[in-house]
């Protein structure tokens, strides 16, 4: 039997139904949105069907339930009237030239409105929005829809120029200031991005705009959960599990437990997959799990400046804890700078893992997106790949190396380390960079705080579980001395088989702060 075709890399609802291909169905809480709202706006991160969720509502107001036959919102839909729906992308008008963009922005919105007979010979944009106000005003209320996807694409385009981001700003919200005070044309209103720029006040003249990207009851209304997983897909995991030769329970639990995880409400109990990384693998399979997701967003020159300032500045930030209040998840407000976690919260690089209060624990969404934010940070670290500064098969060499090579691997990669860029001033710093080149070589190595803020680096590698205790040399201190020290004040001193082929590796490692190496080292 046949397994109906993926709708991989296809946004366009009508083409997914002419086709048959396997849709998700969405439509209970599509419906939902609809019926409570009129004004609403949802952020998530790229490749995650937003504009399939634009798509879908672009056919439902279009078309009524035309093409929804059998899917949940076919007998809840009583709505006969077909409006005129406005379709529009502002991810088309990015430029890094203001004046183009603002053509490129002048055109789409002629474009778009000028399919329900709206006309404008002037390609001015103050031109332009006085005569669509005009013809808003003489429209049938509720007559239209207005769909607006990737609204703020133009401004996280240019971030890193201030002056072309507020140019830009201020033309969008005049756009959107013209839609509120027309509000009565339109008996829908649905807004997707990325990032939500509320702190600028862009989108405040919409009135009764509800943000429903925190909304609990609508915390899987894109992405797939680990059920929809299994009914949708089933077929699909059993092909794959034949090809890798495994069950299909267990493949599951290891796709889930590599791409399962983005949580994007307040309650951080909803989690849902990344559509995109799980298609990719159950179309091929065999090449494995890799890092989908992350690698269509290639490498924003915004993480890479993250990297190099704040927080990121110091490697053993890396995998800390962080928070951030609710209320702080809005962008900056004008001439202000983005804050680290909140705009990794919003791209979809952290995630929701908890809630205390109005305090939400953010950490990396999947382990897609830790190993390759491990990857990308590593290759800021030391200006190169793991292998280019000389450390191949990272992984296997843990399992297997004696200690006086992993010695030697660990300090290729310690010189290799841009110490003016980064801050490497003590012990857990330096653990941090052995740390994350073990994540990125999809290990899962954990820094534990022992006796007296101590720290040791403990990861299972195959039978072998290494601890790394080490000491931070200054220039003043003297390597066999610290050495020493560390080796009498370790609790349980042991290195061997622990029975069976279970093998326990502990390495005292004493760190030249001069050298920027490790110069003396012992098995514990």
């Amino acid at each position: 039997m046949s397994l109906p075709s993926l709708p991989f890399g296809i946004s366009s609802f009508g083409n997914i139904r002419l086709s048959d291909r396997v849709y998700v169905d969405k439509t209970a809480q599509i419906f939902s949105m609809v019926d409570k709202h009129s004004r609403v706006l949802l952020t998530r991160p790229r490749r995650f069907g937003k504009s399939l969720l634009v798509s879908v509502l672009n056919s439902l107001f279009r078309s009524g339930d035309q093409d929804f036959q059998g899917l949940k919102i076919e007998k809840l839909w009583k709505e006969r009237k077909q409006n005129k729906v406005v379709l529009l992308d502002f991810s088309v008008t990015c430029s890094s030239r203001f004046e183009r963009f603002e053509l490129n922005f002048v055109l789409h919105l002629l474009n778009s409105f000028s399919e329900h007979g709206f006309q404008c010979d002037s390609y001015l944009l103050p031109d332009l929005l006085e005569k669509l106000s005009e013809w808003l005003e003489g429209q049938e209320p509720g007559s239209l829809v207005l769909l607006v996807d990737e609204y703020e694409a133009p401004l996280t385009a240019t971030l890193e120029d201030p002056k072309l981001f507020n140019l830009i700003l201020k033309d969008i919200s005049g756009f959107f200031s013209v839609i509120g005070s027309r509000d009565s044309a339109f008996r829908f209103v649905f807004i997707t991005g990325i990032v939500n720029f509320k702190n600028t006040g862009m989108l405040s003249e919409l009135k009764g705009l509800a943000d429903i990207s925190l909304d609990p009851e609508y915390g899987s209304i894109v992405g797939f959960t680990t059920q929809e997983l299994k009914d949708y897909f089933s077929g699909y995991i059993e092909n794959a599990a034949r090809q890798l030769g495994a069950e299909p329970e267990a493949l599951l639990q290891r796709l889930t437990g590599y791409y399962d995880g983005y949580c994007f409400e307040k309650t951080a109990t909803v989690r849902v997959m990344n559509p995109w990384s799980v298609m990719s693998f159950l179309i091929y399979p065999t090449r494995g799990f890799r890092d989908h997701w992350f690698q269509t967003g290639g490498q924003p020159s915004v993480l890479k400046d993250l990297f190099r300032s704040g927080a990121l500045k110091d490697p053993k930030n890396f995998a800390a804890v962080k928070t951030i209040p609710f209320s702080q998840l809005g962008g900056p407000a004008i001439g202000e700078n983005f804050s680290e976690v909140d705009l990794l919260t919003q791209t979809g690089y952290l995630t929701f893992k908890s809630v205390d209060g109005n305090i939400a624990i953010v950490d990396y969404s999947t382990e897609e997106v830790r190993h390759a934010m491990a990857g990308m940070y590593l290759h800021q670290l030391v200006g190169k790949t793991i292998e280019q500064a000389g450390v191949m098969d990272f992984a296997i060499r843990l399992v297997k190396d004696n200690p006086e090579t992993l010695v030697r691997i660990f300090n290729r990669l310690l010189e290799s380390v841009d110490y003016e860029a980064y801050s490497i001033e003590d012990a857990k710093s330096v653990l941090a960079v052995i740390q994350i080149a073990m994540i990125n070589v999809r290990l899962s190595p954990v820094i534990k705080v022992i006796a007296k803020g101590e720290s040791v680096l403990e990861v299972q590698a195959g039978e072998r579980t290494i601890v790394l205790t080490l000491e931070y040399c200054h220039p003043d201190q003297e390597a066999e001395q610290l050495l020493q020290v560390a080796v009498s004040q370790l609790d349980k001193p042991f290195s061997g088989k622990l029975g069976g082929r279970m093998e326990i590796l502990k390495l005292v490692l004493v760190f030249s702060e001069s050298d920027r190496r490790i110069t003396v080292w012992s098995v514990a």
